[in-house]
């Protein structure tokens, strides 16, 4: 029936199992009486809330949408945004901070978990800042008020945001080369917000498939995919491009803090592996990499042994304390990083 929010059908499992209640990708998330959106990653909630409003309004382009904070709340309004109204329109109720709600708040969704309204689908977003709102949560999560839970865990490891960022463009059904993806999760390392814009942005602008040279284009001017660009051509022995690289990366207003961040990572991910039999995926999944880096790693490898992978460890080490302040010249702190990678040998050797 239109207008009806639809109940998700409940997890297999015994009846003492402390979370009965499905869980749903934040991808695909499915409308229910309630549905709570648990988690700190904001990006994912946000695109979670959107999808199901979207959702419900394909269903019924009639819905009506409330917006409710928990923490600022008004005795009786959960009863009354759920309430039907005169010609029956189904309801979204999006109630944000819940983490921090108000006692009066708490007592009345969990009066509502008892009897929730028909055609009513009360959205929950719980940050997980904070043990306030535990009770409700406990109970959602035991299966009263037929509902769901869409968690949206903290997207922090390389390898967190590289399946962030794929996973944008297969739901778009959309093909990225995967040094184009590499390249373009670099460049957003630290910003997931601006991570999901850029791929949303070439998902809508290029007609085509997406290569390194597309991601280039676009943004080739952010610091971090420099970073990378001197790390590799710097790891590969390629020497002068690797300082023109640095040079660029430096005029362009690169910062050498996240320059030397970058190539030090890399040195680390190469001594990580470096030695090991294990295939790729077991070795990614006890390192907490992607199968791709490891690979990659392994082809960084090639030329270098314990020695020179070592001495370029502590080069990067005294190049990211200099940068820091123990220099007075971080450009030539930078330079000579790059010279002992490029040649594999001591400085001035």
């Amino acid at each position: 029936m239109a207008g009806t929010a639809r109940r998700a059908p409940a997890r297999s499992g015994s009846a003492s199992t402390k979370n009965v209640i499905p869980q749903l990708s934040w991808r695909a998330p499915q409308p229910a009486p309630i549905v709570l959106i648990s988690g700190p990653e904001e990006v994912c909630a946000e695109r979670a809330t959107a999808t199901l409003r979207d959702y419900l309004r394909a269903e019924d382009p009639s819905l009506e949408v409330s917006d409710v904070r928990a923490d600022d709340y008004v005795q009786g309004t959960l009863l009354s945004v759920t309430s039907p109204s005169l010609f029956g329109e189904p309801r979204l109720v999006r109630v944000s901070g819940v983490e921090k709600c108000s006692d009066s708040f708490l007592s009345e969704a969990l009066s509502y978990l008892d009897n929730p309204q028909e055609g009513a689908t009360v959205l929950l977003r719980h940050t997980g800042a904070s043990v306030r709102g535990k009770k409700l949560l406990d109970a959602i999560r035991a299966g009263t008020g037929g509902g769901v839970e869409v968690p949206c865990a903290a997207v922090k490891r390389d390898s967190d945001r590289f399946d962030f960022a794929a996973g944008e463009f297969q739901t778009a059904k959309k093909r990225i080369e995967p040094l184009a993806l590499r390249t373009l999760v670099s460049a957003f390392a630290d910003d997931l917000t601006e991570l999901a814009a850029a791929c949303q942005q070439l998902i809508s602008d290029v007609p085509g498939d997406i290569t390194a040279q597309v991601v280039e284009r676009y943004y080739g001017g952010r610091v971090e995919t420099s970073a990378f660009t001197v790390a590799d051509t710097a790891i590969a022995g390629r020497y002068g491009d690797a300082l023109l690289s640095l040079r660029h990366a430096l005029a362009s207003g690169a910062d050498p803090v996240p320059l030397v961040a970058a190539i030090a990572s890399k040195l680390r991910t190469m001594a990580r592996v470096a030695g090991s039999r294990e295939g790729s995926g077991a070795l990614a999944a006890r390192l907490g990499l992607k199968d791709w880096q490891v690979d990659r790693a392994r082809r960084d490898l090639t030329g270098w042994n314990e020695t020179s992978l070592g001495t370029a460890i502590q080069a990067a080490a005294r190049a990211d304390a200099e940068v820091k302040g123990a220099s007075r010249d971080p450009v030539f702190a930078l330079e000579r990083l790059v010279t002992v990678i490029a040649t594999r040998a001591p400085f001035g050797a």
